[in-house]
């Protein structure tokens, strides 16, 4: 059996993000993107509610935040509890539709398909069902409705992160400077490459930074194109707010951290369609 390239394209997000400034808008063409790491504690929760925001509020998106994490953060950040009488892998193994699963946030174009308990059981429920694409074709189905879908992703290695692979058009990646974080973004590039022909690109973030720390100063020396989210006070808010930060301190670096990043993913979805 030949051997799979394991060389995948990423974003070199600075670039981009730099490049963007003249770039048409994008059109309505529904895509995913996965907030994935293999690695807990790593922001991905606070990333994925705040590009769902910025999805919504800055490009005008009909946008979906789907939270796959039995932690249920993702709706938490937004003041929503799950229902304890829906299942939240139904549509998954009864392949009901989601839309009774689907809530509304307090901000125009953005709901959130909430997680339950039931989620604890899914990569069991995907593996007893069979179907390699099962996510990819909710995700495609609600992408009738959704110009952009985010997935919360939980950190695991399994069925489940097989198909979030299959589903995703591009992977956003959480990395917090330390050796460990290193290599849970090797073992994500292998995860894509095992799992998905068409190689979604990558990007790595450098996630809670705190440039006063000699290591985090050196992570960003070393990868200065990655896009970078800093260790503040104004996203530790989001939590207790309930709010992502654009909503908070619109003007904040925070806050212009994020909208960088999002408007790199908007571009190369761009690229990726032209």
């Amino acid at each position: 059996m030949a051997k799979r390239d394991r060389t995948l394209p990423r974003i070199a997000g600075s670039v981009i993000a730099n490049r963007l400034r003249a770039a048409p808008t994008p059109g309505p063409t529904a895509a995913t993107i996965a907030v994935y790491s293999v690695k807990g504690g790593v922001g991905k929760t606070t990333i994925a509610a705040n590009l769902a925001w910025c999805a919504a509020e800055l490009s005008g998106h009909r946008t979906l935040l789907w939270d796959l994490d039995a932690a249920g953060g993702s709706g938490f950040l937004y003041g929503l509890e799950p229902h304890a009488s829906r299942q939240a892998t139904d549509m998954f193994s009864r392949e009901e539709a989601p839309d009774k699963l689907i809530r509304r946030t307090d901000f125009e174009g953005l709901d959130i398909l909430p997680a339950d308990e039931s989620i604890r059981t899914i990569d069991a429920t995907l593996t007893a069902i069979g179907k390699r694409k099962r996510l990819a074709r909710l995700a495609e189905s609600l992408g009738q409705q959704y110009q952009r879908i985010v997935l919360d992703c939980p950190p695991v290695m399994n069925e489940l992160s097989a198909q979030v692979v299959r589903a995703a058009d591009l992977i956003i990646v959480p990395l917090p400077p330390s050796p460990l974080s290193a290599r849970a973004l090797e073992l994500v590039v292998r995860e894509v490459a095992d799992h998905s022909k068409r190689h979604p690109p990558i990007l790595p973030v450098l996630s809670m930074l705190d440039m006063r720390r000699a290591l985090h100063k050196a992570a960003r020396e070393e990868n200065p194109a990655w896009p970078m989210i800093p260790y503040a006070s104004v996203v530790e808010q989001c939590a207790v707010q309930q709010r992502p930060v654009g909503a908070i301190a619109p003007q904040s670096p925070s806050a212009q951290r994020f909208i960088s990043l999002w408007k790199a993913i908007e571009h190369k979805l761009a690229e990726r369609r032209s």
